[in-house]
């Protein structure tokens, strides 16, 4: 099934407007999630949907909260997303660091008990489109454990993302948002709904060997994700887990908390308080001028800075629209249908 942005935006704001949304919330979590599609981060876009409507029926995330300042000073927020939809509530707390920064040059915030915040780097971009610089931690402290330590074959993290952001004069922003982990659950979903092997050491069954199918990953009995670089990947995920489980309040990943609740700690700069101003952005397009002199390493190849191969696939699929596999279809259209909402409302969208 292939579709227009606009037209998959209304039928998933559709599908939380009727879910019990209001207007703004039912937005924003359809832009969210269309926009991870838009840029090829299929694992975040709208494959969550059925998930996410499951979670607000059985009362694990609720509709329409806000994020809630539990204690703040001048560069400091701690926030309580009070298990509201992430895709609202990570843009409160990025707006209220934003806020913060454009003051004092520095802020922290740090959110626990957030609905899944989706694609990290959606928020590293909302900073740096303000002109910040800004680094975003964030663990699972219930339902997503996922992940393996290293030397051990029981899940006990979960993908711990990281995302940074940096602005660029004149450019897209440089942008790094990764998993702490070989593949992102979401990856592996999509390769269960495809039909296809994800690749090497990646995943464990659930007798601790090494798999390719996804469907062995979830079991039963369930299998778990390895980190990525075996130590490497393994220690920067206990860091995250320090900063955004433990620094939050959030807790760090926590088989008795049955929801999938994330925490973000995230570090908000501007550039201009650092050094003069417009010395930041010089060298900064200095250093990405500097790194593209480097030989190609094949004759038709080019370097890109992070976050460019999303800018072209955004630019692609809003020219040639989104590509969804029949799997991932069908479980939207249940979606809908569990919710009441007839296929003819869903046939009036798609022909817009």
């Amino acid at each position: 099934m292939n579709l227009r942005q606009d037209r998959l935006k209304r039928l998933i704001a559709m599908i939380f407007a009727t879910a019990g949304s209001n207007d703004h919330e039912a937005e924003r979590i359809s832009h969210y999630l269309v926009e991870a599609n838009l840029v090829g981060h299929d694992s975040h876009g709208v494959i969550r949907v059925p998930p996410y409507v499951t979670w607000l029926l059985d009362g694990k995330v609720f509709a329409n909260r806000h994020a809630q300042v539990v204690f703040e000073n001048d560069v400091l927020a701690i926030v309580d997303g009070q298990f509201g939809f992430g895709q609202v509530i990570g843009e409160e707390a990025m707006n209220l660091g934003i806020a913060k920064v454009a003051t004092h040059g520095v802020a922290v915030v740090a959110l626990r008990n957030s609905g899944h915040l989706g694609r990290i780097g959606d928020w590293a971009l909302m900073a740096a489109r303000a002109g910040r610089v800004s680094l975003h931690f964030v663990n699972t402290s219930g339902g997503g454990i996922l992940a393996a330590p290293f030397g051990g074959v029981n899940r006990r993290l979960s993908a711990n993302p990281i995302a940074a952001a940096v602005p660029v004069r004149d450019g897209a922003p440089i942008i790094l948002d990764i998993s702490t982990c070989a593949i992102a659950e979401g990856k592996v979903r999509v390769a269960l709904n495809k039909g296809v092997r994800v690749p090497d050491n990646c995943l464990l069954d659930g007798h601790g060997q090494p798999t390719n199918e996804p469907r062995a990953f979830y079991g039963p009995p369930p299998g778990a994700i390895l980190p990525f670089g075996a130590h490497k990947g393994y220690g920067l995920s206990i860091i995250v887990e320090m900063l955004a489980g433990a620094m939050t309040g959030g807790s760090c990943s926590n088989p008795e908390t049955k929801r999938v609740a994330n925490n973000m700690f995230t570090i908000v700069m501007d550039p201009d308080v650092f050094q003069a101003q417009e010395a930041f952005a010089a060298e900064v397009a200095r250093f990405i001028a500097y790194v593209k002199t480097s030989e190609k390493a094949t004759p038709d190849g080019e370097i890109l800075m992070p976050g460019g191969v999303e800018e072209r696939t955004k630019a692609h699929r809003l020219e040639q629209g989104i590509e969804l596999d029949d799997t991932t279809w069908e479980q939207l259209v249940q979606t809908c249908h569990s919710l009441g909402i007839f296929q003819s409302s869903i046939d009036s969208i798609l022909r817009g």
